[in-house]
Formats: structure tokens, C-alpha cells, sequence
């Protein structure tokens, strides 16, 4: 989904690292850099990237995300790559049998923002493509992270997996209303200007016969004010209304 809004500033701040672990391709690395700054996260580290660094088609791939390959730090090790952290995640589809707490994305989000305001610095890490973690990477862990899937298919390209947990820590912060109506630059009619146009419609309906019977006209004005003020209309589309019904009574007089 195209949808960039470049008269917003960046966003920046306390996100994780983002650490992958011996990344195999360059256009993989390029688009996890993408997913990371759709989410306001932007610092990578890379472990033994396999095709070396600095990377044309990682930064080809990263499609306008060239601040976050700009800032990219190398390590040779795992531990070298979270050494100045305090919490660190690994994501992983499977346990693998040790004993270790295992949380979503949602919670690791909800964690990693309270250790974030304790001022603590936190960490993501990320396996290869093919073959994900190692035992020994999980190991240094104080959590592994797995995303609830379909478990007859929980296969996750790289870039998915740091999108859908990157955006759960996006989620764990985000005011936006759930549900808000687009009226473009249209103001919403005023009450004076619904009840006008109620005036107009009520009249009109009058003269075609519609409000029949007289005892049942009450409802059935209460009824069309409540259609009418549940659809909220702007004061453009009163307007419209309004038109509507001068042609109607146009037609019908002619």
C-alpha cells in the first residue's frame, strides 16, 4: 500500500535494535530496513552479513529507507552485536525445548516500551533466512519472541517477520482513533442546516402522500431524522440533498 506523507516529520526515538543474524541477500536486508521505518524504528545491526556491506541492492530494495541503511552497524558476533543491551528478544516460530519465557508480539511490545521508559536499551533479533536462530543465539535471549500464525503454515519471509513485530511495538503507542469519518475538507452540516433540509424533505414527502397515515407521520419523521443524522453528512452533501429535491419537485410539477 502506497501511502507516505512526506509533509510528516520522520519518526524517531527508543525503538529496539533490529539485529540480523548473518542475513543472506542484500534485497532482504533492503527490505527489513523498509518494514523497520514503516514501524518508526531505525537502527540495524548486522551480523555476518553473507554477501559483505555495504550492499547497492540493499539499499535498492530499502525503497526511500536509506536513513536506516545509512546508520547500519556490523558485528562479527551475536554478542558483540547486543552487547550494550539490556533486553533482548529472539524470534523464533518454535522453542525448541528450553526453558525459556515465550511471549507475542504484543506482550514483547508492552515489555519492551516499559524497559524503554526505564531506560533501558532493548533489542530484536532475527535469524537467517532459511534456517532462522540457532540454539546458541536463542540462549542469549531473555525471551523468544513467536508470532501466532496458521501452524500448518507459520513460514515468514525476513522482512515479514520484522514488520509484523515491529509493528506490534508501532500498536503498543498508537493513538489512532479505530474508527473516524473521512470528510475530506468538508465541515459537517450544522444542526440549522439538517433541520432546513428536514423541513424541505418533510414538506416534499407531504405533498407526494408518503407521510400516510396521519397518526403513523410522527415515526416515520423521526425515523428519516435518525437516518439522516447517523450518516452525518457534510454540509456539500446537504447541499446535494437540497438539489435533489428541487429537481424532484421540478420533474414532478413539469
Amino acid at each position: 500500500m502506497a501511502g507516505t506523507d512526506h509533509t510528516h516529520t520522520p519518526m524517531t526515538g527508543q525503538g529496539p535494535a533490529v539485529i540480523l543474524v548473518a542475513p543472506q541477500l542484500g534485497e532482504n536486508i533492503g527490505m527489513v530496513a523498509r518494514a523497520m521505518l514503516n514501524c518508526g524504528l531505525t537502527e540495524l545491526r548486522l551480523v555476518r552479513p553473507r554477501d559483505g556491506w555495504p550492499s547497492e541492492k540493499a539499499e535498492a530494495a530499502a525503497s526511500g529507507a536509506s536513513a536506516v541503511i545509512a546508520g547500519v552497524q556490523l558485528f562479527d558476533t551475536t554478542e558483540a552485536a547486543i552487547a550494550d543491551l539490556q533486553r533482548v528478544y529472539a524470534t523464533t516460530a518454535r522453542p525448541r525445548g528450553m526453558v525459556k519465557p515465550v511471549v507475542t508480539p504484543a506482550r514483547a511490545a508492552a515489555e519492551l516500551r516499559a524497559a524503554a521508559a526505564d531506560g533501558q536499551k532493548t533489542g530484536l533479533l532475527f535469524g537467517p533466512e532459511r534456517s532462522g536462530l540457532v540454539n546458541d543465539d536463542i540462549a542469549l535471549a531473555d525471551a523468544a519472541l513467536t508470532v501466532p500464525l496458521n501452524p500448518a503454515f507459520s513460514s515468514l519471509n525476513l522482512a515479514q517477520a520484522v514488520l509484523l513485530v515491529g509493528h506490534a511495538w508501532f500498536m503498543a503507542a498508537d493513538e489512532t482513533e479505530p474508527r473516524r469519518l473521512e470528510s475530506g475538507i468538508g465541515q459537517p452540516a450544522s444542526k440549522e442546516e439538517l433541520v432546513n433540509f428536514f423541513t424541505r424533505l418533510e414538506t416534499a414527502l407531504d405533498e407526494t402522500g408518503f407521510l400516510f397515515p396521519p397518526e403513523k407521520r410522527p415515526n416515520m419523521v423521526r425515523n428519516l431524522r435518525n437516518l439522516f443524522h447517523r450518516i452525518a453528512p457534510t454540509e456539500a452533501e446537504v447541499n446535494t440533498l437540497h438539489g435533489i429535491i428541487s429537481a424532484l419537485r421540478k420533474g414532478r410539477d413539469s
